[in-house]
C-alpha cells in the first residue's frame, strides 16, 4: 500500500509536470513565430530597397552623363558664356522692346543710346537704373556680364517685382522731396556745397537733402559705369520728382576711385523742368553730349575732392 501510495503520489506529481509543460512550449513557440516574422520582414525590406536602388542608379548615372555631354555640346556649340551678347541678339531686343503696346515705353531713338553705351562698356559693366519701368528686364539682359541695379521708390513694387524676377536687384528707397520745393532746393544745397552738399563724397554720411543716403553700403562702393535716370514719378507739385535721383547720379559719378573714370548718366523725360534744370546744375551744360526732348546724355569725370563746384562754368539756376 505504501508502494502504491508512492506511486499515487509520484503519479500525481508527473500528472502535474504533464500539465505544465506543453503551456512553457507554447509560450516559447510563439514567442519564435514573432521573432521569425520580425526578422522575415526586415529580409524583405531590405532585398526590396536593394532591388530598388540597383534600378534607380543607372538612370541617375544615364541623366548625369547626359547633361554633362548635353552641357559640352551646348559650350562647343555657343562658345563661352561670359562673351558679349551678338549684334543680331541686340537688335532683336530693341526691336520688340521698342514697339511694346505699354504706352510707357521708351521709343527705339531713346532706347539705342543707353544700348551702345552698354555694348562699348568694358566687362564687367555697372548700370544703375533710377526706376522700374517697362524696359527692366530689357537694360538686364542687355548688361549680359556686368552688374545692374535698380532704385525704386514703392517698397511694395520692388518687392512684388523682385518676387516675380529673382535675378533683378532691387532697391526701395523713401524719397522726402516734393517737385514744388525743386528751386528752394537746389538753393539750401549751394549753401551747403562745401559741406553736406559736396560734389565728391560718400553720400552714405551725407545729410544732404538732396543726398540718397539709405542705400546698402556696397551701392556707395561700387564705381558706377553708367546710371539712368528715369524714376521715380515726376507728376504734380507733390510727386518726389527726380531732383535727388540727379543730384545723387552727379556725386557718385565725380567721386569714383578710378583715376580719369568718367561715368554715362542718361536723364529720361529731358523735356519736363525738373530734369532739365538739374541736369544743368548738377551734371552740367558742360557735360552734355547729346538730347533731344526725351533723353539727355552727359558724361561726367571723376572730380578732385577739393572741388566744390559742381560745373566748371558756374551759373546756378536757384532764384535770386
Amino acid at each position: 500500500m505504501k508502494n502504491s501510495s508512492n506511486s499515487n503520489s509520484n503519479s500525481n506529481s508527473n500528472t502535474k509536470l504533464i500539465l505544465l509543460h506543453p503551456y512553457i512550449q507554447k509560450q516559447g513557440g510563439s514567442n519564435r513565430l514573432w521573432l521569425l516574422a520580425f526578422v522575415s520582414f526586415f529580409t524583405i525590406a531590405f532585398l526590396v530597397t536593394l532591388i530598388y536602388t540597383r534600378e534607380i542608379l543607372p538612370i541617375k548615372s544615364t541623366t548625369t552623363t547626359t547633361m554633362v555631354t548635353a552641357g559640352s555640346a551646348s559650350s562647343s556649340t555657343f562658345g563661352n558664356i561670359n562673351a558679349p551678347l551678338p549684334t543680331s541678339v541686340i537688335n532683336t531686343l530693341l526691336h520688340y522692346a521698342s514697339r511694346s503696346n505699354d504706352s510707357f515705353h521708351m521709343s527705339h531713338a531713346e532706347i539705342k543710346p543707353i544700348s551702345d553705351v552698354l555694348r562699348k562698356c568694358s566687362s564687367p559693366c555697372n548700370f544703375l537704373v533710377f526706376g522700374l519701368t517697362h524696359e527692366t528686364l530689357l537694360w538686364k539682359a542687355l548688361n549680359h556680364n556686368g552688374r545692374t541695379v535698380f532704385i525704386e521708390e514703392n517698397r511694395y513694387y520692388a518687392a512684388y517685382y523682385e518676387e516675380l524676377h529673382p535675378e533683378i536687384d532691387v532697391f526701395d528707397v523713401q524719397y522726402t522731396t516734393k517737385m514744388k520745393e525743386m528751386r528752394e532746393l537746389i538753393a539750401s544745397t549751394n549753401k551747403q556745397i562745401k559741406n553736406e552738399c559736396r560734389p565728391v563724397q560718400n553720400l552714405l554720411f551725407s545729410e544732404c537733402k538732396l543726398g540718397i543716403n539709405d542705400l546698402p553700403n556696397h551701392v556707395y562702393e561700387v564705381d558706377w559705369d553708367l546710371i539712368l535716370v528715369d524714376g521715380p514719378r515726376g507728376d504734380g507739385p507733390d510727386g518726389p520728382g527726380r531732383m535727388t535721383p540727379i543730384f545723387t547720379a552727379g556725386v557718385l559719378a565725380r567721386s569714383r576711385k578710378a583715376s580719369n573714370a568718367k561715368t554715362h548718366i542718361f536723364v529720361h523725360d529731358y523735356y519736363r523742368n525738373v530734369e532739365r534744370i538739374y541736369g544743368d546744375e548738377f551734371l552740367c551744360r558742360e557735360n552734355l553730349v547729346e538730347s533731344n526732348d526725351m533723353l539727355a546724355h552727359f558724361i561726367v569725370e571723376k572730380m578732385d575732392e577739393n572741388s566744390f563746384h559742381f560745373c566748371r562754368n558756374h551759373t546756378s539756376t536757384s532764384p535770386s
